[in-house]
């Protein structure tokens, strides 16, 4: 079995060349998240991927630390970082777990597209909520298959792994994630779904 670390490693290159599937909405996020911002904050992102989301929230904050398990996305983005002349932003090889990051030591905690990603959902929100200031942003974009035909994935997932052709994926519902979420102490600002059966699900949340 293909670990996730690796699958992610093998498609950076092409992850990293790939259009975002929903220009408009992926512009809605960022104005959305960046409503939720100021210049004096310190935002932790994880799950960056190759960086794209975080560079583009650079200039509106005072730093961001973003985290990543793959090795290859960390490199592509500490490359787009130094093409484009960034500097406010530090990118890092590990998970949220590994970062060990204080107890309210960040303004904004930013998950996009990977919460669904990660088999200990709870504890991985748990731990959102622990490094958050009091009053912090949670900003989250995550697959819910829950409730859509795609549910009957998590039957076939493990043969798909197997052969390396995707990570792994856990099955929530839209209104599961949101009950997580609130249950670790935040209150939801923003909640709307997109795509295919309304599956991407974009929330902001604030630390109680």
């Amino acid at each position: 079995m293909i670990k996730s670390d690796k699958f992610w490693d093998k498609t950076a290159e092409k992850y990293s060349k790939k259009a975002v599937p929903d220009e408009e909405k992926y512009q809605n996020k960022l104005a959305e998240t960046q409503a939720f911002l100021s210049e004096d904050m310190h935002v932790l992102e994880f799950g960056c991927g190759t960086g794209t989301t975080a560079l583009h929230h650079a200039a509106a904050v005072r730093k961001i630390d973003a985290i990543d398990i793959s090795q290859k996305m960390i490199e592509i983005a500490r490359g787009k970082a130094a093409k484009a002349e960034i500097n406010n932003v530090a990118f890092t090889l590990g998970t949220l777990k590994d970062f060990n990051a204080g107890a309210c030591s960040f303004d904004a905690v930013l998950g996009l597209n990977v919460i669904h990603l990660v088999a200990n959902r709870t504890e991985l929100i748990a731990e959102v909520a622990r490094i958050l200031k009091p009053g912090g942003v949670f900003v989250s974009s995550t697959g819910c298959l829950g409730n859509s035909s795609f549910r009957f994935l998590k039957f076939i997932a493990p043969l798909f792994k197997l052969t390396g052709l995707i990570p792994d994926i856990f099955i929530v519902s839209e209104a599961q994630l949101a009950d997580e979420i609130k249950n670790a102490g935040f209150s939801i600002e923003r909640q709307w779904h997109h795509g295919p059966q309304g599956i991407d699900v974009f929330i902001i949340a604030k630390k109680l």
